[in-house]
């Protein structure tokens, strides 16, 4: 298990660094120019040529990004064009607010999406088999953000149910362990839980449906053990696959969110990208973007160890 960790280890290191690099040029490459969102429009050339060597957008692509992965290797992810704060500042609160709702959205939709998935696999071709599967295909198929829309329309506006702005009371950013704070997850939740749900619904059945044809089962059942005993038997195959389709998605809805949070200005990564993609400001797009990269790599790696524990018939070379 040790070298097998140090060897995804050492794998991560050039996909990191071809994140950092891709990320980098994207920025770079968009239309628009930064300076703008420093400089007033009618500033003099002068000035803007000085705040441009000030910031090192005067040299050179291959400079530029040399500079900028020496600093990202030191933790330092340079300073917002627009505020002037530290995009770590910016970004730490953000990553923690998109990691809350991301964790809250993804269990939801795996706790639906096994139970769906797991009644469908067991009963296939029953009407509880086509109703899942119905959910399971309307939930990968509704858009976000109009979904997101509809919840704000029916439960804030008519029935003035649940708020739809903000991290807390009154659109805050401030976060609680309370009621008043915990009801601003319920929507953006279900909303991001939709997509998931459906992925794991959908392959949930596929597992389900093929082990409970293996005859190993069927062997099982032949010597009386009873439908609990096989269903644990089930859940023990099924859930190397199942976790990890669940740890992509978690990855998924880390890093697309963007449009869910804008709908209910939750103040995460997703809220931070997109205003920094407004405001052209590239040191903001590039940390968060290049930290968001980094936790799906971290994140598909602890996914690998654990279906290794999991499931001793996985060989790993």
């Amino acid at each position: 298990m040790f070298f097998y960790l140090l060897r995804r280890v050492l794998y991560a290191i050039p996909i990191a660094l071809a994140v950092g690099f891709v990320c980098f040029m994207l920025v770079q490459i968009a239309p628009g120019d930064p300076i703008n969102a420093i400089v007033p429009a009618d500033a003099p050339a002068d000035v803007v040529e000085q705040v441009r060597r000030d910031y090192g957008l005067d040299k050179p692509l291959a400079v530029q990004f040399a500079i900028w992965l020496s600093k990202v290797v030191q933790g330092d992810l340079g300073r917002s064009l627009a505020t002037g704060r530290p995009v770590w500042d910016d970004l730490r609160s953000a990553i923690g607010n998109t990691l809350m709702l991301a964790a809250f959205a993804s269990g939801l939709g795996f706790i639906m999406g096994t139970i769906l998935g797991g009644l469908a696999g067991t009963f296939r071709g029953s009407i509880i088999d086509r109703a899942a599967v119905t959910t399971a295909v309307a939930g990968v198929s509704v858009p976000h953000y109009w979904l997101g829309m509809v919840l704000v329309v029916v439960f804030s506006v008519q029935w003035n149910m649940l708020p739809a702005m903000g991290a807390g009371p009154g659109g805050s950013e401030d976060w609680a362990w309370n009621w008043e704070h915990m009801q601003h997850l319920v929507l953006p939740s279900i909303t991001l839980a939709v997509i998931p749900m459906g992925i794991v619904t959908r392959t949930v059945r596929g597992i389900v449906a093929e082990i409970m044809n293996q005859e190993f089962v069927t062997a099982l059942r032949g010597k009386g053990l009873g439908g609990w005993g096989v269903f644990l038997h089930v859940v023990k195959n099924a859930a190397p696959n199942v976790l990890a389709v669940m740890g992509l998605q978690l990855g998924y809805l880390m890093g697309g969110s963007i449009l869910v949070e804008t709908v209910f200005s939750w103040p995460g990564t997703g809220l931070l990208l997109n205003s920094a993609i407004f405001q052209r400001d590239l040191p903001v797009l590039q940390g968060t973007i290049l930290v968001l990269a980094m936790f799906f790599v971290t994140l598909n790696l602890c996914v690998d160890l654990i279906q290794t524990g999991l499931d001793p018939r996985i060989k790993r070379g």
